[in-house]
């Protein structure tokens, strides 16, 4: 048994989610911060046959796509700092973080 977290973007929680569960997959949502941007991410916990765990990170892939997003930053326009002006980037979000564990022993109480 395998079990598989997987850090998302907040945006993509309701559509993974959604099609674990419509294979019948198992799924606990914890809600995380950090990153880059420091924006809300989902932590998914799902705990799954070993044969299965490809297709659960197939779905994974399927319906969290990474994304360009602009995003506010600033840049100094004068000597030592002084003046600041806004200045638009573009980022990559969303795509997730998997990682999957060894389950040496399962238990449903």
């Amino acid at each position: 048994m395998k079990l598989i977290l997987a850090i998302i973007n907040d945006e993509d929680t309701y559509y993974i989610i959604d099609a674990l569960k419509e294979k019948k997959y198992s799924v606990t949502k914890l809600a995380s911060t950090g990153g880059f941007l420091r924006s809300g991410n989902t932590t998914l916990i799902c705990g799954v046959e070993d044969e299965k765990v490809d297709q659960v990170i197939s779905i994974i892939e399927e319906n969290g796509r990474s994304r360009k997003q602009l995003t506010p930053t600033t840049i100094s326009t004068g000597n030592m700092g002084e003046n600041f002006a806004p200045y638009p980037m573009e980022v990559n979000v969303g795509g997730a973080t998997i990682f999957v564990l060894n389950v040496d022993e399962f238990r449903k109480v």
